[in-house]
C-alpha cells in the first residue's frame, strides 16, 4: 500500500518548529533548531498515511540568523529532489523570522517543476500547544496534492496556504501570524482536504541565477527627522543598494532623500517600498534631487524587495545606473 504513495522529501532547516524547551507549558522561552527531522517525522505518524517520507536535515539554524550559504545550498538541494523522476514534492521546514526571505528567494530561483512547499511553526516541538506537527502534515498533503504542481513555492501554516510572493509574518506570536495582505491565502487545508481558491500571480516570470558572489544590499528606513550619516557610510562601505521602507506611499524624508540621491549619482541602486505593511508604492514621475529616480518596490514589503535587488545586481551590476530598467524589472516581478 505505501509504495503506492507519493515520495515526498523533507528538507529541514532548523527553527522554531525544530525547537525545545524544559517548560512544556512555556512557548515564549525555548532553544530553537535542537530536534532533528528524523525525531520531527516520527511524531507525526499520520504523514505515513500521506505519503513515502523521505528526510534530510540541510542545516539545523535559527532562522533569524539566516545566511546567504544557506540559501545556496538549499537551492541546490530542491534542484536535486526536484530532479528525481520518483519525487512528487518538496517540503521545508524553516524558522518563522526570516521564512518569507527564503521563500522569495526560492520563488526567484527555482523552477519548481514538482510542489515546493514551505512551513513552520510559532511554538516550539514541545510545547503543549505545538502547531508544528499540524504544519507539516498539512504542507506534506499540499506537495502530494495534483492541483499543486505549476503554483510555484507555496506557505503552508495555520491550514492556509500562501504564495512566496505574497506571505509575510504579521504578528509576533500568535499561530496565525503568517498573511498575506494584498493578494490573501490561496487556499486551505482541513482535515486532509487540499482546496486551491485561486492561482498565484507571475509564477512564470524568468528564473534568475542563484548568486556565487553576493552585492551588498541594505535595508534603511525613512521616519521623522532622519540622519544620513548611515547611507554615506554605507555607500564608503561598497553597498551597491538601497531599499528603503519608506513612509505611507514611499514618501521619504528630504534628508534621507538627499543622500540616497547622492548614492544614485554614484551608481547605488535605490528602491523605495512601504513601512505600512500592505499597498502599492506609486512610481514616481519626476525625477529625484540628482537628475535619477527611485524605483518602486511595487506591492513587494521592504525584505522580499531586498531578496530581489540582491538578484538582479547580482546578475547584472549596471542596473544601478539604469533605473529605467530595473524599475521594468520590479514591476514584471
Amino acid at each position: 500500500m505505501s509504495a503506492l504513495l507519493p515520495r515526498i522529501v523533507v528538507l529541514a532547516t532548523g527553527g522554531t518548529i525544530a525547537g525545545s524547551s524544559a517548560n512544556p507549558a512555556s512557548s515564549a522561552h525555548y532553544q530553537a533548531a535542537t530536534v532533528p527531522v528524523s525525531q520531527l517525522v516520527q511524531a507525526v505518524p499520520a504523514l505515513g498515511d500521506v505519503a513515502r517520507i523521505e528526510a534530510e536535515q540541510v542545516a539545523q539554524v535559527d532562522s533569524k540568523d539566516m545566511m546567504f550559504g544557506l540559501w545556496q545550498t538549499l537551492a541546490a538541494r530542491v534542484g536535486f529532489w526536484a530532479e528525481q523522476p520518483d519525487v512528487a514534492g518538496i517540503v521545508i521546514t524553516h524558522g518563522t523570522d526570516t521564512l518569507e526571505e527564503t521563500a522569495m528567494f526560492l520563488h526567484l530561483t527555482q523552477a519548481c517543476p514538482v510542489p515546493v512547499v514551505m512551513t513552520a511553526a510559532m511554538r516550539p516541538s514541545t510545547s503543549l500547544s505545538a502547531d508544528g506537527p499540524l504544519n507539516m502534515l498539512d504542507a506534506v498533503r499540499v506537495a502530494a496534492c495534483r492541483e499543486a504542481v505549476g503554483k510555484g513555492v507555496l506557505v503552508v501554516l495555520n491550514q492556509q496556504i500562501h504564495a512566496a510572493r505574497d506571505v509575510t509574518k504579521g504578528h509576533t506570536s500568535a499561530v496565525d501570524a503568517f498573511v498575506s495582505p494584498m493578494a490573501g491565502p490561496l487556499g486551505f487545508v482541513q482535515d486532509g482536504y487540499v482546496r486551491f481558491a485561486h492561482a498565484p500571480s507571475r509564477v512564470t516570470v524568468p528564473r534568475l541565477a542563484v548568486p556565487g558572489d553576493w552585492p551588498l544590499v541594505e535595508v534603511v528606513a525613512s521616519y521623522a527627522q532622519p540622519g544620513r550619516v548611515a547611507i554615506d557610510a554605507m555607500v564608503a562601505a561598497g553597498v551597491k543598494g538601497f531599499v528603503v521602507a519608506a513612509a505611507g506611499n514611499g514618501s521619504v524624508h528630504e534628508t534621507l532623500a538627499a543622500a540616497l540621491g547622492d548614492a544614485l549619482a554614484h551608481g547605488v541602486a535605490v528602491v523605495r517600498s512601504s513601512r505600512t505593511g500592505a499597498g502599492h508604492v506609486a512610481i514616481p514621475v519626476p525625477p529625484r534631487p540628482a537628475g535619477g529616480v527611485f524605483v518602486s518596490a511595487a506591492d513587494l514589503n521592504p525584505y522580499k524587495a531586498r531578496v530581489l535587488l540582491l538578484l538582479l545586481l547580482a546578475a547584472d551590476p549596471a542596473l544601478g545606473r539604469d533605473s529605467a530598467r530595473l524599475q521594468d524589472l520590479f514591476s514584471q516581478y
